[in-house]
């Protein structure tokens, strides 16, 4: 059982480390060859900080664990608004001024009602991830339109900043996101190790690994990336990672690990885990999207977020450890 610990510390930290410069190389290499930086925000870092979610859960998923791929990719849809969003809009209260992110907003809430509505029968099938999948294509094709139409927006000049402070050569950012790539699949195939060998050591099930260790693990990039955005007042960036993150884990993480191995889905991911997801995507759009003006989340809405997720963790805990 020791090993186990070790193997997902160990494959945890190369996970973070790895997943940080694999977004560096991709986000260098997308600008050395012309990408508009607003471009690069929406789909080049979105893709960057969700591959640790795709490639456990693809790997989990392969192997015959599909409760830890999709407690990874609803977990840390969970993470990503709760905990993360909520820490970070406690050191700084966070101020959405993009355009692009005012229309992401409403297409989670969107995407979050039919992930409910797709698990509503207790499993996804190979036609469920395959509509996910296509969703995403389309997704991805929406928002290469519009980076491409919106000439001037504030999350584009917020990359635009961050992507000259950490220039480098195209042959360094090729090899970051080569090593970050292959680093990812190897830190991802122990963390997968270990958590399977917890879940049966203790006896707990897979969804609950990947629920609690392995989504706070695979969010740790969104955390560290969102709290150098806000003390950087890149509040766009900060909100952008989360929405970037949720929309590709709600349709491809969920969509690749479908088609991988299709899913039976307990009747307590509809009434417990979908149902936290939902309130939370809810309530930041409700907060964030602004209806009278810039939307705006404030240190006691950070707050609220944060004890949402703290109550949650208590629950499932709970949930393992009452007799």
């Amino acid at each position: 059982m020791a090993t186990a610990f070790i193997a997902v510390g160990f494959g945890l930290a190369i996970l973070v480390w790895s997943a940080d410069r694999f977004v560096a190389g991709s986000a260098s290499t997308a600008r050395h060859f012309g990408m508009p930086p607003l471009l690069i925000g929406m789909v080049v870092v979105g893709f960057g900080t969700s591959a640790p979610e795709m490639v456990v859960s693809a790997l989990a998923a392969s192997q015959g664990n599909p409760g830890i791929a999709l407690g990874n990719a609803y977990g840390s849809n969970i993470t990503n608004i709760a905990l993360i969003l909520g820490l970070t809009a406690m050191i700084s209260p966070i101020a959405v001024h993009s355009q692009v992110l005012h229309k992401e907003l409403p297409i989670l809430t969107a995407i979050t009602a039919l992930a409910a509505w797709q698990i509503w029968d207790g499993e996804i099938t190979r036609m469920d991830a395959l509509v996910l999948l296509a969703l995403f294509g389309g997704l991805m094709t929406w928002t290469i339109w519009q980076g491409m139409k919106s000439k001037t927006d504030a999350l584009g000049s917020e990359m635009e900043q961050e992507l000259e402070a950490h220039a480098m050569p195209l042959r360094r950012a090729v090899f970051w996101l080569v090593v970050g790539l292959i680093l990812l699949i190897v830190s991802s195939r122990i963390l997968v190790w270990g958590a399977v060998e917890i879940a049966h050591g203790f006896g707990v099930s897979d969804l609950i690994i990947g629920l609690t260790i392995v989504a706070a693990g695979t969010s740790l990039p969104e955390l560290a990336s969102s709290i150098i955005a806000i003390r950087k007042n890149e509040h766009d960036i900060a909100l952008g990672n989360v929405l970037g993150s949720n929309l590709f884990n709600t349709l491809a993480v969920v969509g690749i690990a479908g088609t991988i191995h299709p899913m039976a889905v307990g009747p307590e991911v509809f009434s417990r885990d979908i149902l936290v997801m939902a309130v939370l995507t809810v309530s930041l759009f409700i907060i964030g999207y602004g209806f009278r003006g810039p939307g705006r989340i404030n240190r006691f809405e950070g707050a609220a977020l944060l004890a949402c997720y703290i109550g949650y963790t208590t629950y499932l805990a709970r949930t393992v450890f009452t007799p």
